[in-house]
């Protein structure tokens, strides 16, 4: 068994820290003071989630008080793996709608000493301390990157210690507060197992990712081979772009219409019932400034103004990552905004010669008409203490995938209905 005694001053950041014999790990609180040629060993060009540069921009995420931690793991000096953290402290205007439900469903004393914060007068407490290993701003396995110099097994074992040591560290057991490990795209056993880390394992809402068919060479192509009903549909819906204009935005432009497109982007987080983090104000700025090519940003202009925004990444797996977007939810409902984006990010991979679009999380129903299918991701959550269990019980809630009916776009799906019926 793994060991790291937690310290609980400034000298947690001394350098090597002893794990055991053979590893040791730094830790920091700032990606500026990361060293990038020891993380560069581990995390690659490709890896952009875990860039030191992206993180950094993550730093300045609003709404909720945020610290992030940084750590490099050392076998016999060299680097063999990373891990990203974020601390963030929930106030009680983020987390009260949820508990809501909770506070009228559960009477008892325990409940009643947190009641408190639901009311206005104490929405600005903190409500709930989560420590993460991962990124909750974006869906997928960005909390970790390992290389060969270090096995599976050993790594989830000196992973599984160190989450141990990072939640003592921060002074999270005694408070309301949880550690969150995401996102899986399967079970771990080591971590299922582990003697250090005791979270228990539920899935959340799929990533939906859609494949795009070989010898598909445009969007027409690509809705060729749907049923006549989806077919049909998608004509409906695309007919609408003769009423507005879909641009790539420059970063000139970005900064231009910046207060509009961050405006859009709010009108869907202010609809959420549940606000994780919020998005620096300048976000698009930075993220392109920093992955210029990479990255990119397409609005909707209806008589004149933007009504719409999507941004995504190129990968180098030949991937389009779907990343944020914005509404203006009154044109919405008119001219079928949402649909019409996810038909962009279709199409932004067929002409570019790409595989697959990861069109992220939510609206499963929605994306499957358009030839995605789901993914399934598995987080792992573990309460401190008896309170932190009622407070991340409708957190738990929130997060596991609600009831959808898939769709299945393609013709096949007709042959495969006539057979069955025959």
């Amino acid at each position: 068994m793994l060991f790291c005694k937690p310290l609980r001053n400034k000298s947690r950041f001394k350098p090597f820290r002893i794990i055991d014999g053979s590893f040791t790990f730094n830790e920091y609180e700032k990606a500026a003071l990361v060293s990038k040629k020891d993380w560069s060993q581990v995390v690659t060009s490709h890896d952009l989630f875990l860039d030191l540069d992206y993180l950094s921009i993550i730093e300045k995420a609003t709404n909720v008080s945020l610290k992030c931690r940084y750590v490099i793991i050392y076998k016999d000096h060299h680097p063999c793996a990373v891990m990203y953290f974020q601390l963030t402290d929930f106030r009680a205007d983020v987390f009260g709608e949820l508990l809501e439900g909770e506070v009228q469903q559960v009477q008892s004393k325990r409940l009643k000493l947190f009641e408190k914060y639901i009311h206005t007068r104490n929405e600005n407490e903190v409500l709930m301390r989560l420590l993460t290993c991962g990124n909750n701003l974006i869906s997928g396995e960005y909390g970790y990157k390992k290389n060969d110099l270090i096995t599976d097994d050993l790594f989830y074992k000196v992973f599984c210690t160190l989450i141990k040591t990072m939640a003592s560290e921060d002074n999270l057991r005694g408070k309301i507060s949880a550690i969150l490990v995401k996102d899986f795209y399967r079970a771990v056993p080591q971590i299922d197992n582990s003697e250090s880390f005791k979270g228990n394992a539920f899935s959340v809402e799929p990533n939906m990712f859609a494949e795009i068919p070989a010898g598909v060479t445009d969007l027409e192509g690509y809705i060729q081979m749907f049923s006549k009903k989806y077919r049909n549909s998608a004509k409906g819906i695309l007919k609408n772009r003769s009423s507005f204009e879909i641009r790539e935005l420059t970063l000139d432009d970005i900064v231009k219409f910046n207060d509009d497109i961050y405006q859009l982007y709010l009108n869907i987080f202010d609809r959420a019932k549940f606000k994780l983090l919020q998005l620096p104000t300048t976000y698009f700025i930075d993220t392109k400034r920093i992955f210029n090519e990479k990255f990119f940003v397409r609005a909707i202009f209806y008589q004149g103004k933007i009504v719409a925004f999507s941004s995504g990444f190129f990968m180098h797996n030949r991937t389009v990552e779907a990343h944020y977007i914005g509404l203006n939810y009154k044109v919405n409902e008119e001219l079928e905004l949402y649909q019409n984006i996810l038909y962009d990010f279709i199409e932004q991979a067929i002409g570019r010669n790409f595989v697959t679009v990861n069109l992220g999380r939510t609206a499963a129903e929605i994306k499957t008409t358009i030839g995605a299918k789901a993914h399934d991701l598995i987080c792992y959550l573990q309460a401190q203490n008896t309170i932190s269990k009622l407070i991340v019980k409708p957190f738990i809630e929130f997060l596991k995938p609600k009831h959808w009916t898939p769709r299945n776009p393609f013709k096949e799906a007709d042959q495969i209905n006539s057979a069955s019926n025959n």
